[in-house]
């Protein structure tokens, strides 16, 4: 015979207490302030008692401080001790001997001050506090400070729970109301502190214009596509054999000075003359760069980039030696030295072929345009940024490469062209092109193409002087082709709805993945994730050293 346990009401009622101090104890995990005021605000109501709400709040809280400790002793130090950042250990032990004599005041003095905590528990660990005096210091620190919120939140909350006696659900009412709030000034403290009034406003006002969104906020759709697509086409990393001439079909990871030289030997009155600077130390790279001027007949100004960056990541216009010298002392990365090619005019033409097929295509254009800042006699570099209805949305990217001219009066009718490589992440303005499209254009871009060996599908960036030579396909240099990871970056034109740029990219990594798939029958291996994985970690790596591009 069997029994079957059954809990009536006031059984299940029971548990009510021990729920909500269980609620607030992984609450303070998340805002440990707005957890303690929430549970006194439920004292306030009766819909607590003090032993569960202070147990739940002090137990969670300091837990929370020894996990934020031991998460940057263990992992943050292990990271440090295996990563190129351990050559400042001598600093780092500095730090140490620092924090050993003025901790105990700085951990108590951040207990008093929310936004304070993280960073410190963080350094205190990282610092290798002993864990002993750590969690003795901010166990009396969190047991005072949890009373205290709980007495004030309650003493205050009673006055306010009064008010609101005639509604059923007054207590989750008021804890609501009461977390929404404290949440809504937290994050207008910081943004004041952090931005005066007119940086807020342009902050704001980016997320108006999706061309402006971070890559978090704008790729999942994509991403989510390339997942789909990689089920259809059976193989993450189908795209990196869309391309067999370049190293992962220029996924990731792919020399620019290769790709270059391919043009170079098989396109020459179509390319800028470029080449990657050899040597490890300085005097060997200087000595380098020396002779590939002298090879190449370039002279100033001459560009200066990366061999593996994106996103105009590195990009800079050498005018001096001193430049030249700034930027090689800078950087132990790969570079390449590349004839300048004044345009004006700059576009970036996305191709693509099948392995299969006899023609090529231009999938689309992108017509790049500078943006330029004219004086007026009275306002500096950063007024006459903020006054521009588009320049300040990207008032930080421009303040930064132009920080020390800022405070620069520029003359009326004297103008300051802002960015200088054709990149939208760096500040160039993108308009959708296809008007320049023409047979006579196509026909060149194909056959330039198919010189190249195992090149299907990418972005050719080409700086031109009028649209008439570019339609006509004549008088053009290219500075730079990109591989499978190349986007049509027409769709950053401000007159591109958000569903517009989408049904864009979906359509260009469709064609990557089937391009990547029909090679792959013919025999081209896809690059392995590992290896792809590790080359990106190697350029995220490089590119913390790079200077502020043009």
């Amino acid at each position: 015979m069997t029994e079957t346990l059954t809990l009536s009401a006031p059984d299940l009622a029971a548990w009510f207490p021990l729920w909500k101090a269980a609620g607030f104890f992984f609450a303070t995990f998340i805002l440990e302030d707005a957890a303690a005021i929430g549970a006194g605000l439920l004292l306030a109501t009766g819909g607590l008692s003090w032993p569960a709400a202070f147990t739940a709040c002090f137990l969670g809280i300091w837990l929370g401080d020894a996990g934020l400790y031991a998460l940057a002793r263990v992992g943050g130090r292990r990271w440090f001790d295996r990563s190129s950042f351990h050559r400042f250990a001598a600093k780092v032990t500095q730090c140490e001997g620092w924090f050993a004599r003025r901790g105990t005041m700085v951990l108590i003095f951040s207990r008093m001050v929310p936004g304070a905590r993280l960073p410190t528990y963080l350094a205190a660990g990282f610092l290798r506090v002993p864990l002993r005096r750590f969690l003795l210091v901010t166990g009396l620190a969190a047991f005072v400070w949890t009373f205290a919120v709980l007495w004030l939140a309650q003493t205050v909350g009673a006055r306010v729970a009064h008010g609101l006696a005639a509604w059923k659900h007054g207590s989750l009412i008021l804890l609501g109301t009461a977390l929404a709030v404290f949440v809504g000034l937290q994050f207008f403290r910081r943004a004041v502190q952090q931005c005066d009034w007119r940086r807020l406003v342009t902050r704001l006002g980016r997320w108006q214009h999706w061309e402006f969104w971070p890559a978090w906020a704008f790729y999942p759709p994509v991403i989510a596509r390339c997942l789909w697509l990689a089920v259809k086409y059976r193989g993450l990393t189908t795209p990196t054999a869309a391309n067999p001439g370049i190293f992962s079909g220029g996924i990731v990871g792919e020399s620019k000075s290769a790709t270059l030289a391919d043009l170079s030997a098989t396109s020459p009155e179509f390319t800028a003359p470029a080449a990657l600077i050899s040597g490890a130390s300085f005097p060997e790279r200087w000595r380098s760069l020396e002779k590939i001027r002298a090879q190449l007949g370039i002279d100033y100004p001459f560009i200066l980039k990366p061999e593996e960056g994106q996103r105009g990541l590195g990009v800079k216009l050498i005018r001096t030696a001193t430049q030249a010298e700034a930027y090689l002392r800078q950087t132990a990365a790969p570079l390449i030295a590349q004839r300048y090619a004044a345009g004006p005019g700059e576009a970036g033409v996305f191709y693509y072929r099948f392995p299969h097929e006899p023609r090529g295509r231009i999938f689309a254009i992108t017509e790049k345009i500078f943006p330029v800042i004219i004086g007026d006699g009275r306002s500096t570099i950063a007024d006459l940024i903020a006054a521009d209805p588009r320049a300040r949305f990207l008032a930080d990217k421009y303040l930064a490469r132009f920080r020390s001219r800022q405070d620069q009066v520029l003359g009326e009718g004297e103008s300051l062209k802002l960015v200088e490589a054709g990149n939208h992440a760096q500040g160039c303005i993108f308009r959708e092109g296809m008007h320049l499209c023409t047979p006579a254009l196509t026909r060149q871009i194909d056959e330039i193409s198919q010189k190249v060996p195992g090149f299907f599908i990418g972005r050719y960036d080409i700086r031109y002087p009028n649209d008439e030579d570019l339609r006509a396909g004549i008088n053009f240099q290219i500075i730079e082709l990109n591989g499978a990871a190349s986007e049509a970056t027409s769709i950053y034109d401000a007159r591109t709805s958000l569903l517009e740029a989408y049904k864009t990219l979906f359509r260009q990594w469709e064609l990557v993945f089937a391009i990547g798939a029909a090679n792959r029958q013919l025999g081209c291996r896809p690059t392995s994730l590992l290896v792809v994985w590790k080359k990106w970690r190697e350029q995220l790596q490089r590119a913390a050293t790079y200077p502020a591009a043009d």
